[in-house]
């Protein structure tokens, strides 16, 4: 049975290509198999789920072949026969360049095409983008203790990060000050090399990412003696956060570029932080319902009362009718938490308990004697 990648990343089929990424995001980082409680399966379902809705080409044709398209994946693609594709087919389809085509069904080879680019040469598109992704910044995951009320209403905060950041001495260039940057000389400023290689099936040409430049196409005559060319120091750096009301215990703020800066002037990576909320003794929260409790006396229940509850926004005065049972809970509208992603508060909920007073005077037996031969 076909796997449902909307439904693995847990977004709708109309979900916007920046939807589908944060929940890629989001999930990834939960259940990445280096984090204690990962779930290594989980993290590769995933990913895969991922690859196919986060191309525009693959998604069309799961949306348009969904209940086939995971099994003619794994079978070489769309066509071919019931034997799949041939390498001659994929030959004719100009290797990882432009996909292949077969009952009017196009498949594009996508990471398939730098697989086989790396092996025989069809192209270095693969090789670059892994070199622009090695350099990239690694992203940052870390935890934030706040408040309970910090977290129903919000609040700024200021987080120290010890971490890779760029260099104030070069600026992340890589370069000594006042020294020049040159075309790389090995690859002439494309930031890749070719070569020829000879294998069991002839000789084959393959693009690889330059040695020299590590694909960057330019090269420092003398390098940053603070960073020694990386274009990054480690530093200590203070990060404002801004976290919005009504986020829940667990959740995730993503900074973007605010993680590890890259090397050679190459983008930041993202700062992730997990909140941890602290209990309130007060309040207990149930999405974004607050729930409370409060005691009355067994007359104010019979006769009915106004009694002062305490909540997020302060007391308000509660109406008890009378016959009040215990258990009962009364509803205080929009005095709960700001809905983290719509406008509007959940409510508070204050839950009754009728006391029974343990020990009664003489005369409050004789009451309540006489109210039970009346019948109470």
């Amino acid at each position: 049975m076909a796997k449902d990648y909307y439904n693995i990343l847990g977004i709708a089929k109309g979900a916007s290509a920046e939807e589908i990424k944060k929940a890629y995001r989001t999930l990834a980082h939960q259940h990445h198999p280096d984090k204690s409680g990962g779930d290594e399966a989980k993290f590769k379902e995933i990913n895969e789920a991922y690859q196919v809705l986060s191309n525009p080409q693959k998604r069309q044709q799961y949306d348009q072949y969904g209940q086939t398209f995971d099994q003619a994946q794994r079978q070489g693609g769309f066509g071919g026969g019931a034997g799949g594709f041939s390498w001659e087919d994929f030959a004719r389809a100009g290797g990882a360049g432009g996909g292949f085509q077969g009952q009017n069904v196009n498949f594009d080879f996508g990471d398939l095409g730098d697989m086989f680019g790396d092996l025989f040469g069809f192209g270095g598109g693969g090789r670059t983008r892994r070199a622009q992704r090695a350099r990239q910044g690694g992203d940052i995951q870390t935890t934030m203790t706040i408040d309970f009320r910090e977290s129903v209403f919000g609040a700024d905060k200021v987080v120290d990060l010890h971490k890779l950041s760029t260099c104030p001495h070069c600026h992340g260039n890589g370069a000594e000050p006042g020294t020049k940057i040159e075309t790389c000389p090995t690859c002439g400023g494309s930031g890749q090399v070719r070569q020829v290689q000879q294998t069991i099936l002839g000789a084959f040409q393959s693009v690889g990412v330059c040695p020299t430049c590590q694909g960057e196409g330019k090269k420092a005559t003398k390098k940053c003696k603070e960073c020694g060319g990386s274009g990054r120091t480690k530093a200590t750096e203070q990060i404002k956060v801004q976290i919005p009301a009504g986020i829940s215990d667990g959740e995730t703020i993503r900074l973007s570029g605010k993680g590890e800066a890259g090397t050679h002037g190459s983008g930041a990576g993202d700062l992730y932080i997990t909140m941890r909320v602290k209990p309130d003794r007060d309040f207990k929260r149930e999405g974004d319902d607050i729930q409370s409790e409060i005691s009355i006396s067994f007359s104010q229940a019979a006769l009915g009362t106004k009694v002062p509850v305490l909540t997020l926004d302060g007391e308000v005065m509660l109406h008890i009718p009378s016959g009040t049972q215990s258990g009962k809970v009364f509803k205080l509208k929009d005095k709960g938490v700001p809905h983290l992603r719509s406008r509007g508060r959940g409510d508070h909920l204050v839950t009754v308990t009728v006391v029974t007073p343990p020990h009664l005077s003489r005369d409050q037996k004789r009451l309540l004697e006489e109210l039970q031969n009346t019948g109470l």
